[in-house]
């Protein structure tokens, strides 16, 4: 499968958030990406269901909705409800992991579970043919714009390794960081989903940018 674009929305124009949001729709990228914040579970806030039910009457690609907050079960049918067609939560804020994923499943969503940069994925092993998908962070949530943390290649292969000795047909998807400098390497290494948020909207034209990620050497 040749690798996924997923334009992270946190670092677009929200003054002029449809102009963006057709930038995307008329590109080559794949899913848009919506990192979603309490501020509890991570230092900041961001915008919730109101924000996706606008985007949803427009965008013509899939939304990628990433829960970055506390108890995140809570809220499975409102994301749903907003527009979500992959939702992805936090191995870190689910007690009972197994269960989150088939109640984001029955609901007709795609099923993502989130690592933390301090998480390994031998945690998933459990539920690795059960996800739809596993976000590795790259970066700690809470912002973008940080700097990609080195470790996340080895994590990343192991992540691969896992999915492959399970026959798992889960995606791998990567956020945090993720430069022209980095992209080729992570896919090398077996993401299937690169999140990019400053690399697309900070270039003087993202419809370059996500093309110049779709189509890495």
């Amino acid at each position: 499968m040749k690798h996924l674009i997923a334009p992270s929305m946190l670092s677009c124009n929200f003054l002029d958030l449809q102009h963006d949001i057709e930038i995307i729709n008329n590109s080559e990228a794949d899913w848009f990406h919506l990192d979603i914040m309490d501020g509890v579970f991570v230092p900041n806030i961001t915008f919730g269901q109101p924000i996706i039910k606008y985007m949803k009457k427009i965008v013509k690609k899939p939304l990628d909705v990433h829960l970055m907050i506390v108890q995140p079960e809570r809220y499975f049918q409102d994301f749903k409800d907003a527009g979500a067609d992959i939702l992805s939560f936090h191995y870190e804020a689910s007690t009972h992991l197994h269960r989150s994923i088939y109640a984001v499943k029955n609901l007709g969503m795609k099923a993502g579970v989130v690592l933390n940069p301090h998480s390994e994925v031998r945690l998933l092993e459990d539920v690795i043919g059960d996800v739809d998908m596993v976000l590795v962070m790259s970066v700690n949530p809470g912002f973008g714009g940080q700097k990609f943390i080195e470790n996340s290649y080895r994590k990343i292969s192991a992540l691969k390794e896992m999915i492959l000795k399970h026959n798992s047909l889960a995606l791998i998807e990567v956020d945090g960081g993720v430069t022209f400098d980095n992209a080729a390497k992570l896919v090398d290494c077996g993401v299937d989903v690169l999140v990019a948020g400053n690399t697309v909207f900070s270039h003087p034209d993202p419809i370059e940018a996500i093309k110049r990620l779709k189509m890495l050497k």
